[in-house]
């Protein structure tokens, strides 16, 4: 998967130290024949399904950088609705060594526009699925997906709502 330009540079002045990151989810929903469709990508690194995620680039605002993710991963154009989920995710050790941190920012996206298909080389497959036939995921890409599938009023704050249900928590 590339890395973005400013991750290597921090990389060669911190090594494999964790590296807190802002990143970004967005699910992106179309009407499709038999109700929502979220569109999923086939991530090549290693071949789970998930929605595009991506790194927010130093100044981008979250928002921008999940509509820009889903344009390069999957070649379709979305609208943001609204944030569903603000996490931290757990620290991610990368076969090279690499530690990173990231705090979240997931997105209910609509679909506007496009065919998806893998664009960058970072998805193998890009399509998009009936919301009561989703392949498996990595709990962390499933769990993203039901936050925005449930679209709650508020955004919910944190990873304890996942066991309490409270929005707020």
């Amino acid at each position: 998967m590339p890395t973005p330009e400013f991750v290597l540079h921090l990389r060669e002045r911190v090594g494999h130290h964790l590296l807190w990151l802002s990143g970004c989810t967005a699910v992106v929903f179309r009407d499709g024949v038999a109700g929502d469709e979220i569109l999923l990508v086939k991530r090549a690194d290693d071949g789970a399904w998930s929605p595009v995620c991506g790194i927010v680039d130093p100044g981008e605002e979250p928002h921008e950088a999940a509509v820009r993710e889903v344009a390069e991963e999957a070649g379709v154009v979305c609208a943001i609705e609204r944030l569903v989920w603000m996490s931290v995710t757990e620290p991610v050790t990368y076969d090279n060594g690499d530690r990173t941190q990231y705090i979240d920012h997931t997105f209910r996206c609509r679909y506007v526009s496009g065919d998806p298909f893998p664009v960058d080389g970072e998805a193998t497959e890009a399509r998009f699925f009936p919301v009561d036939a989703l392949p498996a995921m990595p709990p962390v890409h499933a769990e993203r997906a039901r936050a925005a599938i449930e679209n709650a009023p508020e955004a919910r704050l944190g990873r304890d709502w996942l066991t309490t249900g409270d929005p707020a928590r």
